[in-house]
């Protein structure tokens, strides 16, 4: 369950992240194919484009914090394409750790104990969800 400090401190550190998006969805990507380059393949669009998506998701996220009743929908949504997309389990806590890497480069020294909790506790929340929904999804072909 995420707190309500926690969802704060999510909202307050997303927006120093904000003004430089591409920038941190580029990072983002990178430290992904390192950890885990059998990924890389899962992306064959525009990686720009990608970015843009990336942070557009991110945002929604975590705006929708104060509206969980409107979040949970659209993350189960999301859940369901990325199964379709063949993203598996493991593949959320990569990607959680890419994230939590990114946000720390970001945020420099304004990334503490506290504010790395309040995010890996509000994306294991939606990883989740995310999850929950793509079994459901595959459960159902």
């Amino acid at each position: 369950m995420v707190t309500p400090l926690q969802k704060t401190l999510v909202q307050e550190t997303f927006a120093s992240i904000a003004p430089i998006a591409d920038d941190a969805a580029a990072l983002f990507y990178r430290r992904l194919f390192e950890i885990d380059p059998a990924l890389r393949p899962m992306f064959k669009g525009d990686m720009t484009e990608q970015r843009r998506k990336l942070m557009q998701m991110i945002t929604a996220a975590v705006k929708g914090l104060d509206r969980l009743d409107q979040l949970v929908p659209v993350v189960e949504d999301l859940g369901r394409r990325h199964a379709n997309y063949g993203v598996a389990d493991a593949h959320y806590d990569t990607v959680g750790e890419a994230l939590l890497w990114t946000l720390e480069k970001g945020l420099g020294s304004a990334f503490t104990p506290q504010v790395k909790d309040a995010w890996a506790t509000v994306y294991g929340v939606l990883a989740t969800t995310m999850k929950n929904a793509a079994s459901a999804q595959l459960a159902t072909v």
